[in-house]
Order: structure tokens, then sequence, then C-alpha cells
């Protein structure tokens, strides 16, 4: 009974001896079995889609054949098909037709030869349906639609190889389309181009580049890792040169659908880095515009009709004027104008629309907008009717004891009458009543005779003479700056947050006065201790004194105090009294909506360096040299593999000869190490044994 077991057990350990060293062998093998796979693929798949048959090969022409030798190839082949015999199906006709059509036209041919290119490649599909099962005779010639537009026609800068070289001497970024002027894709873009191209004027400059010119293409055009030039998303192709790149190491191409809007927001947003502008609907624009813009800025909004974005010149104003406005796109619907006339007086789009202080009438421009009247008209409106006191516009406004009047630096003594408060209706209220205030003083100055003197002349000749300024100041933001000026009891109803409901502005004017004595008698070259810089520093150069207004909300009322303010502060010789000042708060350098909006170039640098790696990978994977090395790499593995795993290992019991040079250590005897040992046969002398007498030993003789 052993013996079957014992058989049947051997048997089992070889099966699995032979199944260990089979899984051994295949996962030795693995990797040159994975590259002869995916070698196959790209001899059997990859290769025969790289080189497909040729338009020329179906005149039976080898390849880049003169227009002359094409057309001699065609008129053999239809010489025979007169004959019922050898006339073609409409397939073969419609293939023979369209490569004589396409190798006949220089322009495509060119195309075709150099760039691979050849828009109307879909009209065989198309005419294969239509004719299908009809005779050759019956189809309409010829098949292709050629455009009869050339460079004239487009009336805008074409760029050749020559100018490449001296077009980067401007300091502004460029749009370059690279087209064919006998494409028909290209001809239906000419008007679109020009729409481009007047949108992005005075922003950038725009060129046209001809297929034809060969050298400046294939340099602008995308390489195939065989080198051949392509264009991947076909004709038109856009490529950009950001500002300071004057090499195609650095352009950017535009990968989207060819369109006014597309290409247009793409090169402001990605290559410009002009921040877009929203659109509000009707319901959106108070919650979400109105309400969120900051109170000392214009509101500019735009109606347009189209829904397109904002023009790349209106973003750049939108950048250059955010201090001062922000900007909303609204699109105009012909059931909601009743809504947009009744609330901001517009009657149709396109239309601008200012907004400034509350309770002022909106300012409204109808009609379409030029760059430069655009700017023109921004400009005109930038500003409030009643400017806010801010840290950015102090100087300006000549209400800063560090700085001088409005007047110029010559001027002594000048006023800034400035009503300060917290956000509430009684604010624009009082905002309104000094406007008010201001346009009376403003058109006082004409009617008043010059020999005639009157109660409200000191503040009219000072508000001509730009020593009389009106401001806001908001009491909340700027609450050490409005407590600084008012310092009574009721201040904290005007300067900083809201404790209870009451709201109380108040008007006050400061009057700022330099110490012309004092600055005529400074010491010229003499240094300065460190006390006097240090006091210097402390104290403002100008002195100021206040006068807090505590009448009525009458407006003759308070043309008359400011007036007698004035006078006084005009004829009294009054101390000079200078002191430290606090600093309003400064704004943000930067707008609300910059941090946001400028993460959108950064985002599409992104996209395109992720488009670009998948566009190389896929550009590989179509490299028909892939598949030759990668069978190689397969080969080479396999037989480095098998040579290491078929190499002899020749086993020796013998010591080598490091082991035989190697002194012996001697273990002394009779030691502690050698009594656990276990005795060996040659330490007891066994039983039985005897001495065998030697043949020549001392015993013989």
């Amino acid at each position: 009974m052993a013996g079957p077991a014992a058989a049947s057990g051997a048997a089992t350990a070889t099966a699995t001896s032979a199944s260990s060293s089979m899984a051994s062998t295949i996962r030795a093998y693995s990797l040159p079995l994975v590259l002869f796979i995916v070698s196959m693929y790209f001899q059997l798949s990859v290769i025969p889609k790289s080189f497909p048959p040729s338009h020329y090969d179906v005149v039976g022409l080898r390849r880049h054949s003169s227009i002359e030798e094409v057309k001699e190839a065609y008129d053999n082949i239809s010489s025979t098909w007169s004959s019922e015999v050898q006339a073609p199906n409409s397939l073969e006709f419609i293939k023979i037709r369209y490569a004589y059509e396409l190798l006949t036209n220089p322009s495509w041919k060119r195309n075709y030869d150099i760039f691979g290119f050849e828009e109307q490649i879909d009209v065989i599909e198309k005419l294969k349906k239509q004719y299908a099962g009809e005779s050759f005779s019956s189809i309409d010639l010829p098949l292709l639609e050629s455009a009869a537009s050339d460079s004239e026609d487009h009336n805008l800068p074409v760029i050749t190889s020559k100018d490449f070289q001296t077009m980067f001497q401007e300091n502004k970024p460029w749009l370059i389309q690279l087209c064919s002027f006998g494409s028909k894709s290209c001809d239906q873009f000419s008007h679109a181009w020009k729409r481009i191209a007047g949108l992005l004027d005075g922003v950038a400059k725009t060129a046209l580049v001809d297929l034809e010119e060969i050298q400046l293409a294939t340099h602008l055009a995308e390489r195939k890792p065989t080198g051949k030039p392509f264009f991947r998303n076909g004709l038109p192709s856009f490529v950009a040169f950001p500002l300071g790149c004057k090499s195609v190491k650095c352009l950017v191409r535009y990968e989207g659908e060819p369109s006014v809007d597309s290409v247009t927001d793409w090169f402001a947003t990605t290559i410009l880095g002009l921040p877009r502008i929203l659109y509000y609907s009707k319901e959106s624009l108070g919650e979400k515009f109105l309400a969120k813009v900051s109170l000392h800025k214009v509101k500019v909004i735009f109606f347009s009709k189209t829904g397109e974005r904002a023009a790349p010149f209106i973003r750049e104003a939108a950048k250059k004027y955010w201090a001062h406005a922000s900007f909303a796109f609204v699109l105009w619907r012909e059931e909601e104008s009743s809504f947009w006339f009744n609330s901001f007086e517009v009657e149709s789009a396109p239309a601008i629309v200012f907004l400034k202080d509350p309770g002022v009438k909106p300012v409204v421009y109808h009609g379409s907008f030029s760059n430069s009247r655009f700017l023109n008209i921004i400009e005109q409106n930038k500003e409030q009717e009643l400017p806010q006191l801010r840290s950015t516009t102090s100087m300006q406004l000549g209400c800063d004891a560090h700085g001088y009047s409005r007047a110029g630096y010559d001027t002594v003594t000048w006023y800034c009458a400035v009503i300060a408060g917290r956000h509430s209706p009684q604010l624009s209220q009082m905002r309104g009543t000094v406007r008010r205030v201001q346009e009376i003083l403003s058109n006082e100055v004409e009617s008043i005779p010059a020999d005639e003197e009157q109660s409200t002349a000191p503040a009219a000749h000072a508000l001509k003479s730009k020593r009389l300024t009106f401001a806001w100041l908001d009491g909340e933001a700027q609450k050490k700056y409005c407590l600084f000026f008012l310092q009574s009891e009721t201040s904290y109803e005007t300067c900083g947050p809201r404790t209870d409901m009451t709201d109380v502005p108040q008007l006050f004017i400061v009057r700022y006065k330099r110490n012309v004595t004092e600055e005529s008698e400074k010491p010229e070259g003499k240094p300065k201790s460190i006390w006097d810089t240090l006091q210097d520093q402390d104290l403002d150069p100008a002195s100021q004194l206040v006068a807090k207004y505590n009448g009525s909300d009458e407006i003759p009322e308070i043309i008359k105090w400011i007036s007698q303010i004035i006078k006084d502060g005009d004829a009294r010789d009054l101390p000079h009294y200078r002191t430290r000042t606090p600093k309003l708060v400064p704004d943000d350098s930067e707008p609300k909506w910059s941090s946001g909006i400028q993460l959108i170039p950064s985002t599409n640098k992104i996209k395109q360096s992720i488009l670009g790696i998948l566009h190389g990978v896929y550009d590989h994977m179509e490299d028909p040299r892939i598949g030759p090395i990668l069978l190689l790499a397969a080969l080479m593995s396999f037989g480095t593999i098998w040579l290491r795993r078929n190499q002899a290992t020749p086993l020796s019991n013998q010591p080598n000869s490091k082991d035989r040079s190697r002194p012996r250590r001697r273990v002394p005897t009779g030691t502690a190490f050698n009594k656990d040992l276990p005795p060996s046969i040659t330490d007891l002398e066994p039983r039985d044994s005897y001495e065998m007498p030697l043949s020549g030993s001392d015993s013989d003789q």
C-alpha cells in the first residue's frame, strides 16, 4: 500500500514543481511580453494609419508630383472611361476626381503636401451617400468649392518672413491668424477677423500669416514628433505672443472654436490678464452688484443686445479705473425696456449708465462706443459729484495738512468743508444738501458783480479759486480721523461703529494754513538734530483750525456760515497751531475682485499646460517609430533574460583558493571550550580495535 501512495505523492510534487517553474518563467518574461504586445499593436494599427494611401496614389503618381503630371495622369485615366467596360463606378470616380481637383489647385496642393491639410475631405463621404448606385456621369462637377478671396480683400496687415523680425519693436502683445487665402473656411472667417482686430485696436496688434509664406508658417505651426508641421484644429489657426515674448518658445496657441467672442475673450483673459465683467439680470443687479459696490465708487452699467463679453478696451478701462468705478453688464430685453427706463432712463441698447451719488440723476449715453470715445466718457464721469475723503484722495482734494491747496503751492490759506457720518439715509440727505450748496456757489460766482460785496461772495470766490473743497467722510471707517476733528459729546452719533439707531451727520470746516515765516527762516544747509527730525515728523506742516456747524439744514444758512468762516479765516491773524492728525485708514491696494479675477490667467495657463501634455502624449502615440523601438526593446529583453536564466553556475565542494590560503585556527584542547562538545570518532579508541603492524617498521627488525 505504501508504493502507490508514494507514487501519487511524487507525481503531485512533480506537478507542483512544474507549475511553480511555469509561473516563475512567466514572471521573468512578463516585461518583454508586454513590450512585444504593445509593439505589435503599433506595428499593426498605428503604422498603417501613419502612412495612409495618398491622393497621389489614387491617380498613380509618386508624392509631390507636379500639377502638370497630375493633369496628365488624370487625362490618361479619363480617356478610358468612354468604354462601358472600363467606366468607373461613382465611388471610384469621386476619389479620382477629388484627388484631381485637390492636386491641381496650387493653394490646396501646397497645404496638402507641406501641412497635410485638406479642409474639404468630408466631401467624399457626402458624395458617396448622395450618388450611391448612380452613374458617374450624373455627378455634378466640380466637387470642391474654391474661395475667391485674396490678401487685398482682408484689408488687414499681412506679415511676411521679413516682417517677422521687426514686428516686435512695438511693445505690445500680438495676435496672429494663420490662414490660407485659398481656403473656404478662412474666407468665411474674414469678417469675424476684422471684428476681432477692431476690438483689439489700441490694446494689442493683429496680423495675418498666409501659408504661402512657407518658412514663417512652418515656424509658427505645431510639430509632430517626426518634425512634420501641422495644424491640430485646422484653419484658421491662432497664435498669440504675450508682452515681452519674441519667439515661438513662449507663444500661446488658441485651442477653441473660431468665433469673435471666444477668441477675443481668450486673448483678453489669458494673454492680457484683463478682468472679466460679469452679466447681471434684472433681479440680481441690485442685490449682487449695486449693494456690494463701495459707496465712493461710480457704478458703470453697460446694456448689450448681443450678450457678447466685454470688449478688451472696456476690460482694460475696468482695470485702470478700479479705484474710481465698478463695471457691470446687462443683457437688454425688449420686455424689460420699461423697467430699465423707469430705473435709469435707458431707452435702448447699446447704452452706458453712470450711477454716482445717492439721489443724483443717472448719466446715460446711447449708441456704440469706440475706444477713444469710451475713455473720454469714463474720464468725464469717473468721480462722484461730492468726492469721498479717503487716503488716496486727501492730497488731490487739498484736505491734508501734509499737502497743499488745489490752487497751487503758493496758496497760504485754504479750506475743506466735510460732511461726516455713518452710512444712513440721513447721511445721503445731507450729502445731497452739500452738493446743492456746492452747485449754488459754483453758479453764483458768475452772477456776483465785481464791485458788489455779498454775504456769499467769500465762499463763491474761494470755490472758484480752488481754495475751498467739499467732500464727505465715512465716519464709521475713519473713526479716529472723525473723532479728532469733531471732539464733542455727540461725536459717537457720527463717528465709529453704529451702537444704536441714531445717526447724526455733522458738517465741519478745516482751515489749513502754512507758516510762510517759519519756512523762510529755516536755515539752509544746517543739519538737524535727531530731536528736531523726530519733532518735525510728529507735527503736520500746515496748521489746522476746525469750525463745526450747529445750525439748521437750510441751504442759505449753510452758505452764509461757510462764507463767514472763510472771511474770518482770511482776515484774522489767528495763532499758528500745529498738531498731529491721525492718518486716514488706507484703501485696499487692489480691488476685491482682483485677487479672484487674476486667478483666471493662471487657471488658463494650467489648462494650457495640461492640454499640451495630453497633446504630446497623443502625438507620440501616433509616432510610427515607436513600434519598431518597442519591438527591439522586447527582443533585447527576451534575449537578456534567457541568457541569465540558462547560464550554468558551477558547483564545487572543494574550498576555493581563498579558503585554502586562509590558515585554520587551532582550538586548544583541554579547555572549557571543548567540554560541552560531543566526542567525534577520533576522540575515543573503539572497542575490539588493534594496531596493525606496518611493514618496514621497527618491530620487524
